[in-house]
């Protein structure tokens, strides 16, 4: 069998650089047992839950040598195949985690699936300690008859397709209709809507994959809707992104007066951001735009809305039964109040038509291991801040930890947290004692497994490196396409089919298409085998 397993020592064209000690939770910096001195750690998954968590463990442990674990290729998880390619300034993130994987101490090692490759009590057995951040990589069913259709897809898939995400390279979504449905009113719900209908000449100076950009060149989507359970007062996206689709060029919302009323009152005591973000809704469906927005409204080819008090119940199928042509929602109302608020079926059905159907109602964790305890109604693994349950010197940090809620922000103050439950643990005595091998025990098992290393590029990432390899060559090459093409500047490592061997280049001056044809396509790379050490 081929060998599987990459090593990235952050990016090799800059020298690696040790972080500079931080200023913050001074108390853990210092006074750690010499057994302890050089305590090896692990941590499963590259989103941004493993690298906060990676990061505050060097800050504030002077010797400690941390390796991350990561199923895809190449690091930044969510970061990278999740945020919408029209947002880059949320994947600035990446520049903090740049800067944890120039770290001496920290090693990153893509295409090694935990669970698979290698189990986590052969981890625990390599390491004083293992924290399980692998994230929700996957998605709420429906549970609805039709799920199963073509043309039925989760918008996590659909996500992960116009982004490169390798597992969702062969989605071909089926673009040739007119209407697409979208249940859920979430931040991933606008993303999707947005991508749908922003204009392709805006989508091309995206970091969007070239294949995506073309089906979406070809699209006859003109309308999308966005259908919710409840009401407007219990949506789920933010203001910024409710912007952005009021705004959105070529594009007019439909919302109805109808759902608003009596809103104007209750908005009054709820928290301030959910009030601006109603107030927002409120005006939008019931005041009338000014002659300026009037006249683009009118001149818009394409459209948008939001359907409340909507449940589905049904994905139903063209008369050939091949295809989804529609959806059947029960309509409902609202009982209780607050955080208890829920809706009820009113017994009133409506039949949506449409031709796509993107379900949008979460993410969800999977269980990585069976040694791992797991809730399976949750989606979690059983913690207390961070500390698994009955399994000493197993931790976990961000949505496998806490269920998949909140923002970045929100997975940094969380992974900290588990880093600062682990250095505890470390100093008080409760890891194990002595030495570790860490990879090198790891490297062996997966050597032994016919998944070890077979091929290395050493150096700086300049030009003329190269290393040969059997039965199938690649190029890696690093790519500044998205900066040529004016979006703010990013480059990451690429690997592509060449002729001859291993070989790392300069950056490419390429321009406004050339870049995009640079672009990770996710079909040759996900079949790589070799071991890839940069350093």
């Amino acid at each position: 069998m081929a060998s599987r397993c990459w090593r990235w020592w952050g990016w090799s064209a800059r020298p690696r650089t040790r972080l500079p000690p931080a200023g913050s939770t001074p108390s853990f910096r210092h006074h750690f047992s010499t057994q302890e001195k050089t305590p090896q750690i692990c941590v499963v998954g590259s989103g941004p839950a493993g690298f906060y968590t990676a990061q505050h463990l060097l800050k504030q442990h002077p010797q400690a040598h941390v390796d991350i674990y990561e199923k895809q290729p190449v690091p930044f998880g969510l970061v990278r195949f999740g945020v919408a390619p029209d947002h880059p300034e949320v994947k600035n993130v990446i520049n903090t985690f740049t800067q944890t994987a120039h770290s001496g101490r920290c090693a990153f090692w893509g295409n090694v699936e935990v669970g698979r490759d290698v189990t986590v009590p052969e981890l625990r057995e390599a390491y004083h300690a293992v924290v399980l951040s692998y994230g929700a990589e996957d998605h709420r069913a429906l549970e609805i008859p039709g799920e199963e259709l073509p043309g039925v897809c989760s918008a996590r898939a659909f996500v992960g397709w116009y982004n490169g995400l390798p597992e969702n390279q062969e989605l071909e979504p089926d673009l040739s209709c007119d209407t697409a449905v979208i249940l859920g009113q979430g931040n991933v719900a606008l993303d999707v809507a947005r991508i749908l209908l922003t204009p392709p000449e805006h989508l091309e100076r995206t970091d969007i994959t070239k294949a995506a950009l073309g089906v979406l060149r070809q699209s006859r989507v003109k309308t999308v809707w966005l259908v919710g359970r409840r009401g407007p007062l219990q949506v789920a996206f933010t203001i910024k992104e409710l912007r952005e689709m009021i705004q959105l060029p070529g594009a007019r919302p439909i919302l109805d007066p109808v759902d608003f009323l009596g809103l104007q009152d209750k908005i009054k005591e709820v928290p301030r951001p959910r009030k601006r973000l109603t107030e927002l809704l409120l005006r939008t469906a019931t005041e009338k735009p000014g002659p300026e927005e009037a006249a683009r409204q009118a001149s818009a080819s394409r459209a948008w809305g939001l359907r409340f008090f909507r449940s589905p119940q049904q994905v139903l199928p063209s008369p050939d039964g091949r295809r989804a042509a529609g959806v059947r929602l029960a309509v409902t109302r609202l009982e209780g109040v607050d955080e208890a608020t829920r809706a009820v079926p009113t017994g009133d059905m409506e039949d949506l038509p449409c031709g796509l159907v993107l379900s949008s109602i979460g993410y969800k964790s999977r269980p990585v291991d069976p040694s791992v305890p797991f809730d399976s109604k949750l989606g979690v693994i059983p913690n207390v801040e961070g500390r698994v349950m009955d399994v000493p010197g197993l931790y976990c940090s961000g949505w496998v930890k806490r269920g998949p809620t909140g923002v970045i922000a929100t997975t940094m103050t969380d992974s900290f947290l588990t880093g600062q439950m682990l250095l505890q643990d470390l100093k008080a005595g409760l890891l194990p004692s002595g030495p570790r091998p860490g990879y090198a025990a790891i490297q062996a098992l997966l050597s032994s497994r016919g998944l070890g290393p077979d091929a290395e590029v050493l150096g700086s990432g300049g030009s003329g490196q190269s290393l040969s390899q059997t039965g199938r060559s690649w190029m890696l090459r690093r790519w500044s396409g998205a900066r040529a093409r004016g979006s703010p500047g990013r480059s990451w490592w690429i690997l592509r089919r060449c002729c001859a061997s291993w070989a790392t280049e300069p950056s490419p001056s390429p321009g406004p298409q050339q870049g995009r044809d640079e672009c990770w396509e996710g079909k040759d790379w996900v079949r790589l085998s070799g071991t890839l050490h940069l350093c």
